[in-house]
């Protein structure tokens, strides 16, 4: 192994063999206390440190690092002391997750550095946001993100280098290859002669460096860095390593031949570095002992530091509130206000554009939304009036997208993502209930996403292009979900979701877009989230609904006057109003929950239980429920009309009547 100081001082080599043998020491001290089952599980990342201690010591410390579970040397380099590491590891109260998440699945704003989810992929995309604020913010400063070989296989990693490639995003992309995917060999996880080949595909740069030699990882990251921070562009790196312990450590290394556990031993990061600083006379022998006991020491301190801080004591409170930023809904003008008369769809563009001069870090995200207007010209004229910098075409990556959206929300900005229909969320559904649902409740960090959903039916569209997915994402928490029938509503719940701090699912429905007209504010008036609306007073039964439904209930409504109908719109399903619905059907003693969606599952079943386990004495006749039918959306009209619940609306509504 051949070590290239280039300008590095003896007392910088010497500080970077500190930093080497600092987590591989560590990590001995976890093998022993895994044997002694004081901890439960161990990844292991014995023989890769040089690529975690040599990025990281060749990133400044304003810059992020988006590491992974093998990659000890990333979070001690960067100062974390080692109590708090192990209060993370051992689920204690001052872990960076308190005890809500395992090993480095976590981030922490301190520190600049953004764990990892079990997915390993996403992370990538995160890590275009987060460059992509930075350059937006005409900051000169580079990202790093790992990945590992097994890694380089997902969709993600595809996306994310993609986006970086098209924005010309100053990334590192880093591969740590180390062989083996737990037990699968890299021959049986892709047919390309090197990993680093695949960079020509991204029309971007590609490195292949000794990820064992921790001076070529700091000098090759320090030249790249210094490159990308002044002309903005990725880079691939493929770190070369091996793997000298399991996957983790109960799934063992049987299946690696001993010879190469041999060859790479012989290429060990911190032996051969070692043995360089002593050649070259910038370590003394004796000083190694002396430096090993005081870091044993420190090891030894800061591991019972953590064991004896108090468990976590659980309570039930702090989890449900934790699971959102906290937010305090802004006071509602009282005075009578200026409306215009808008169509749906121009109050959903007024309510964008407001946002966008309200919010100078917002970013819209989407196909084909920027000179072309988006497939339903919501967003027609906004590159004029904002730049193409905040009003982006997207490839067709939904996962990256809405992963780029949560990296920008990590380094300070808005983001709104148009999924130019919401059938298409499907591609992106991992990052929004895995990776934005839940990162507040994991380490307390706000996201700060709203991402529009143009769904339903009415247009003859078919399968792809027609769906009520409002159930896919209800039943996640840390997600809010709106869905507003009227213009005005549909304007102030996308002012009050691009205002609140958390992830929000914002549907539009495409029937109403240019069929639907009411008078909107002028001003941006917000409508809070999680408040229903009582759109007709009545007292025979209650209809509760959203979205098409409630013009479905209107329409069934003014057709029999003879029956006092109340309809509660909904507008919000996470959370939703209780209280008013409670209320309604507490007067009337009939409820009836009508969604577009497919009866079974749909969301109408969660306010059937609801109100069959709070309102059960005050109800006259069971809770009935008008859906879709249980089937994909068909294309033909009469097809399309015959699965609508509204097709079923009268007779459902006459079976409860006349209960």
């Amino acid at each position: 192994m051949i070590f290239d100081r280039k300008n590095l001082d003896n007392e910088t080599l010497l500080a970077f063999y500190k930093k080497l043998l600092f987590p591989r020491m560590v990590e001995e001290k976890m093998l022993i206390l895994l044997r002694q089952g004081r901890i439960g599980k161990w990844f292991s990342g014995i023989g890769q440190e040089a690529i975690a201690v040599g990025s990281t010591l060749a990133m400044n410390a304003d810059e992020y690092i988006l590491p992974m579970h093998r990659n000890l040397g990333v979070f001690t380099s960067r100062g974390i002391p080692l109590s708090r590491l192990m209060a993370q590891w051992q689920g204690k109260p001052s872990g960076f997750t308190k005890g809500r998440d395992r090993s480095f699945h976590f981030g922490t704003q301190e520190y600049k550095i953004i764990g990892m989810i079990s997915h390993l992929g996403p992370q990538l995309a995160l890590a275009d946001g987060i460059a992509l604020a930075d350059v937006l913010s005409k900051k000169k400063k580079s990202t790093l993100v790992y990945t590992g070989e097994g890694g380089t296989s997902e969709g993600d990693f595809h996306e994310a280098l993609n986006i970086a490639s098209v924005w010309k995003l100053p990334v590192i992309f880093l591969i740590e290859n180390n062989g083996y995917a737990l037990s699968t060999p890299t021959a049986e996880q892709y047919n390309c002669r090197e990993l680093v080949d695949k960079a020509i595909g991204y029309g971007i740069e590609g490195r292949r460096i000794d990820g064992n030699n921790i001076l070529e990882v700091y000098n090759t990251i320090t030249e790249l860095n210094k490159a990308i921070r002044e002309n903005p562009r990725p880079v691939l790196l493929e770190c070369m390593t091996f793997r000298m312990r399991g996957h983790e450590e109960a799934s063992g290394t049987k299946y690696v031949p001993q010879n190469l556990f041999q060859w790479w031993a012989a290429k060990d990061p911190v032996t051969n570095f070692e043995k360089y600083l002593l050649t070259s006379g910038v370590l003394l022998k004796d000083m190694i002992p002396v430096i090993r006991q005081e870091f044993s020491k420190i090891i030894e301190t800061e591991i019972e530091k953590a064991y004896a801080e108090a468990d976590i004591i659980p309570d039930v409170d702090t989890e449900v509130r934790d699971m959102y930023k906290p937010y305090s809904f802004p006071a509602v003008k009282s005075q009578a206000l200026a409306v215009s008369n808008k169509r749906y769809i121009d109050a959903i563009s007024d309510g964008l554009k407001s946002a966008m001069r309200k919010h100078d870090n917002l970013v819209i995200m989407g196909q084909d939304i920027a000179e072309y207007g988006g497939a339903f010209k919501i967003t027609q004229g906004f590159v004029e009036e904002f730049g193409k910098g905040r009003v982006r075409n997207t490839p067709i990556c939904e996962s990256g997208i809405v992963g780029a959206a949560m990296g920008l929300a990590l380094n300070g900005y808005k983001a709104i993502v148009e999924m130019q229909f919401a059938d298409f969320v499907s591609c992106g559904f991992n990052q929004i209930v895995n990776n934005l649902a839940k990162t507040h409740y994991r380490w307390g960090q706000q996201v700060d996403v709203v991402i529009r959903m143009p769904a339903g039916a009415g247009t003859g569209a078919g399968p792809f292009h027609s769906q009520s997915n409002e159930a896919w994402f209800t039943k996640t928490p840390g997600l809010k979900i709106v869905y507003p029938a009227f213009p005005a509503d549909a304007k102030g719940l996308l002012l009050a979701s691009i205002d609140d701090p958390n992830p929000v699912i914002y549907f539009e429905h495409k029937y109403l877009y240019r069929g639907m007209h009411g008078d909107v504010p002028d001003d941006d008036v917000m409508i809070e989230i999680g408040k229903a609306n009582v759109i007709r007073e009545g007292e025979q039964a209650s209809i509760i609904t959203f979205g098409l439904g409630v013009h479905w209930a209107m329409e069934y409504a003014e057709k029999y006057p003879d029956k006092s109908i109340e309809i509660i719109d909904l507008r919000s399903l996470q959370p939703w109003d209780t209280e008013a619905v409670e209320a309604s059907v507490k007067k009337t003693g009939r409820a009836l929950i009508l969604h577009e969606d497919t009866l079974t599952s749909g969301f109408g079943a969660e306010i059937a239980a609801h109100l069959s386990e709070h309102c059960f004495k005050y109800l006259d006749a069971p809770v009935m429920r008008c859906g879709s039918l249980d089937t994909a959306i068909p294309m033909s009209k009469a097809l399309e009309d015959q699965f609508l619940a509204k097709a079923r609306l009268e007779e459902t509504m006459e079976k409860l009547l006349g209960y």
